[in-house]
């Protein structure tokens, strides 16, 4: 595999005309092959990065490159690299599915008989294809997600870049679309995700960088990053119901989540049979604990001061 980043970002920076910094000086790098999530909380400076790398925004200074390419000197060879899934749904509803695919890959000059070849393999991967010749519009709201990267992928671009692919659809559709990024990604597409479904993240992604207030905070190995919390949490599940008062436990953070759910939160290095022996003595019963699996959420938050994970 080459050597050449697939996007390669140095010392971005855009002011917008209101005088606002956008962004402050990014520098980053996604190397071929890697599935990578960018996150930020809410006016973080996310949407303004993809809008410049995409081509939609001028930077004000700092430099892009798509494998080597740079957007500026060479915007049609850059953008022939990249596909964009935005978050909106942006096709004409009354065109049928085959005919999305097909008229958007005329667009980039690829031949109708190929068009309709690549149609029938990407619907087939988004699992559309007995949609294909129905109207777009009686599409459930996760069949037109997944139809938007199906119509990304009829360039064959080489980075596709998705922003919030999964807002506003429910987990078992969700868990769908991961699916079919999970295989978009193994057959070489290096694949760059927004967004605030932090479990999203973690389940799928590799590495990672957080933005806020147009800087880059962190950059690295989802692993790594993850590896810095000091903290481990659990949710205990109560037999019988949960004092109106519950004990202090030194270094151990409680909170009831439900009358039959405790949140625990207490120091790795911390011994869970002290924990268990002071909730036993204040009459607490554990009938069985999971782990709280949303590490990456409590990083963000840590790093960000509080802020709110938004889109």
């Amino acid at each position: 595999m080459s050597n050449v980043p697939a996007l390669e970002i140095h010392e971005l920076r855009k002011i917008y005309a209101t005088g606002v910094e956008a962004l402050k000086g990014v520098s980053l790098s996604v190397q071929p092959g890697d599935f990578f999530a960018l996150l930020g909380p809410n006016g973080a400076g996310k949407s303004t990065l993809i809008g410049i790398v995409s081509s939609l925004v001028n930077a004000s200074s700092g430099s892009v490159k798509v494998f080597g390419v740079d957007i500026d000197a060479n915007r049609e060879a850059a953008m022939r690299l990249l596909g964009l899934v935005p978050q909106e749904v942006n096709f004409n509803f009354f065109e049928k599915p085959f005919d999305i695919l097909c008229n958007y890959a005329g667009f980039y000059g690829i031949p109708r008989a190929e068009a309709k070849l690549r149609a029938e393999q990407e619907l087939r991967r988004a699992q559309l294809w007995d949609k294909a010749h129905t109207m777009a519009r009686t599409l459930s709201g996760g069949m037109k997600r997944r139809l938007m990267i199906a119509r990304a992928m009829m360039t064959r671009p080489r980075l596709l870049i998705l922003d919030e692919p999964t807002a506003g659809v429910d987990i078992e559709i969700r868990r769908g679309m991961w699916r079919v990024l999970k295989e978009v990604n193994a057959a070489g597409t290096t694949v760059i995700l927004t967004t605030h479904y932090l479990e999203e993240a973690e389940s799928l992604c590799r590495n990672l960088a957080i933005i806020d207030g147009g800087r880059i905070i962190e950059n690295g190995p989802m692993k790594t990053l993850l590896a810095k919390l000091d903290v481990e949490g659990f949710l205990l599940d109560i037999d019988g119901g949960l004092p109106a008062e519950l004990p202090h436990i030194e270094g151990v953070t409680l909170r009831a989540e439900d009358s039959h759910t405790l949140d625990l939160e207490m120091p790795r290095a911390m011994d869970l049979n002290g924990v268990f022996a002071g909730l036993d003595a204040a009459g607490i019963r554990v009938r069985s604990m999971r782990t709280k699996t949303n590490r990456l959420e409590e990083l963000f938050v840590r790093l960000t001061g509080g802020k709110e994970v938004a889109a």
